[in-house]
């Protein structure tokens, strides 16, 4: 009988939660375009199935898509990791918070389509990569594991092209806007693409010379919010519905270069 009584107490909360969660204004969801898009507007769906009004608005730019939570403007953002959203907050002066453990993982990796095998490059050969600090460093660190450059040790996602220490091949380091990586493989011999702008582009993930799958706390993208609307019953509730087997079972079988993190949890 108490275990009954507990259980409908349980429901009772969960009800009243839910009640004012899907209250008032619709949640507003700020994402990236792309493979991460398809995943917020799915989890949309389903919360809508709950009940719950979730807006989701996509955009490209990536420092917008902090400003606009900054502002007010939405309520929340899932594009970012943590090692990102520090750096924002650094450079831009925000002070915007993880919202929750459950995300997802983007690896990167090195394509190309003049080239089969890492071994086929040869010396003075173009590398592009992301002019963007970090992804940069992702690109760096990926063309170190292959073999093909050494860094200087223990900066982390902190080295530059500049901490490159020994380049046997002379390869030439060309940084490029993230979202121009991809396109520039007519041009260069190798380039470091985030699967996040691959897939959008019509890149196959399987076709990486080599891939960066590294499951790592810092670079797993969650929802971020401002710390006033950390807490906001909308945007947990819309959390829960994320942190679901169908979303989960939605990343293992629509975008399966992703790596699903923190689910059950």
């Amino acid at each position: 009988m108490k275990i009954l009584r507990r259980t409908a107490q349980a429901a009772g909360l969960w009800l009243a939660f839910t009640a004012v969660a899907f209250a008032g204004e619709p949640l507003k969801i700020a994402t990236s375009a792309g493979p991460v898009g398809q995943l917020a507007a799915f989890a949309a769906k389903l919360a809508k199935d709950k009940g719950q009004d979730v807006k989701i608005v996509e955009l490209s730019d990536w420092v917008a898509l902090n400003e606009v939570v900054n502002s007010g403007e939405v309520d929340a953002n899932l594009f970012q990791h943590a090692t990102y959203l520090a750096l924002q907050n650094k450079q831009r002066g925000f002070n915007l918070v993880q919202a929750d453990k459950v995300g997802v993982i983007a690896p990167v990796g090195l394509f190309s389509k003049k080239i089969k095998t890492l071994d086929e490059i040869k010396s003075g050969d173009s590398v592009a990569i992301p002019n963007e600090p970090l992804n940069g460093a992702r690109g760096l660190i990926l063309l170190e594991r292959a073999g093909l450059i050494k860094l200087t040790p223990g900066k982390g996602f902190s080295v530059s092209k500049f901490d490159i220490i020994e380049n046997p091949k002379n390869l030439k380091i060309v940084e490029l806007d993230p979202a121009q990586t991809y396109r520039s493989l007519d041009d260069v011999t190798l380039a470091l693409v985030n699967i996040t702008y691959l897939i959008p582009a019509g890149g196959d993930p399987k076709s990486a010379l080599i891939i960066d799958r590294t499951v790592d706390d810092g670079l797993v993208l969650r929802f971020t919010a401002r710390p006033d609307k950390k807490d906001d019953p909308r945007l947990k509730a819309f959390i829960q519905v994320f942190n679901s087997p169908e979303v989960k079972q939605f990343i293992e079988e629509k975008i399966p270069a992703f790596i699903p993190a923190g689910f059950g949890s």
